[in-house]
């Protein structure tokens, strides 16, 4: 089977800036080459700066999403990812397939469960448990496609549907059920464990393992706040590539938005494909 070229994406994180430095960033990603940029989906920042992260700004992810259909003409758009408890799963579908047509048929929709408790308790969504939760993952991901089907017009491609996550009984399970594309963040050891997990359920589920592309953050994370680690693809990148990761994301956030290491791994990922042959289709 021909590998998965490697893909580079940036991931913004909306915080602690203003619109227009934003805009000019995903700007310049697209320019650098970048194959997706994502946005995260929480209504406040995770991260602090001197002024501490309660009172800093923030944007919502979908609103951002159909400006920079707008903006882009090239990269692929996705929220990473989308918490299934803060909108009717069938209200999602619509704005997946309205972003969709606004960017030409770019958008991946990267769904979760959610976690960041402040999010639901300000916007007055219930929190409940960690199971619960999942099982609106659960419940929604059909729910969506069966919405695609109905709408009038429908999405301009099959919108591939990304699960973030690794738990081992059920979002796994849902992943090889339901995902094209599987992310999930963690050392090189703890992704090969969870990666034999899927292709376990896959056997399960009769899906073909390989039909699932495998998506990660740039490296090993050493910290949750300071994502270091991912300035550069060494030594990581080529173990993850190793493991059939091909997706690697990038994270830069406000106020002061570093897209150094972007260019790094873009050049990485260049001189990967350039070195063996690489499918050039599919999500």
């Amino acid at each position: 089977m021909v590998p998965r070229p490697v893909r580079i994406a940036l991931a913004v994180q909306p915080q602690h800036s203003d619109y227009p430095t934003i805009r000019r960033v995903v700007g310049e990603a697209e320019d650098l080459g970048v194959d997706m940029i994502c946005v995260w989906d929480h209504f406040f920042p995770l991260f602090g700066t001197d002024d501490g992260w309660e009172a800093g700004r923030n944007f919502e992810a979908w609103s951002l999403l159909a400006a920079w259909a707008e903006q882009t003409s090239r990269v692929e758009l996705a929220p990473l990812v989308s918490p299934v408890g803060f909108r009717n799963p069938d209200l999602l579908a619509d704005m997946a397939r309205t972003v969709d047509h606004i960017s030409g048929g770019r958008l991946v929709l990267g769904l979760g469960g959610g976690w960041f408790e402040r999010d639901y308790a300000e916007y007055g969504y219930p929190f409940g448990t960690a199971g619960a939760r999942l099982g609106e993952l659960e419940a929604a991901v059909p729910r969506i496609k069966a919405r695609w089907s109905a709408l009038n017009p429908p999405p301009l491609r099959d919108i591939p549907v990304l699960i973030g996550g690794g738990g081992e009984q059920r979002t796994l399970r849902l992943v090889a059920r339901h995902a094209d594309i599987w992310h999930c963040i963690g050392t090189p050891e703890l992704l090969a464990r969870k990666q034999q997990v899927l292709d376990d359920w896959c056997r399960v589920e009769g899906r073909d393992p390989s039909t699932i592309e495998r998506s990660t953050h740039g490296g090993a994370p050493t910290s949750r706040h300071v994502p270091s680690w991912e300035r550069s693809p060494d030594p990581y990148g080529p173990q993850l590539l190793e493991l059939g990761f091909t997706r690697f994301t990038i994270r830069s956030g406000g106020p002061d938005f570093d897209l150094g290491p972007v260019r790094e791994w873009v050049a990485w990922r260049d001189e990967v494909n350039r070195d063996r042959p690489v499918e050039r289709s599919g999500p």
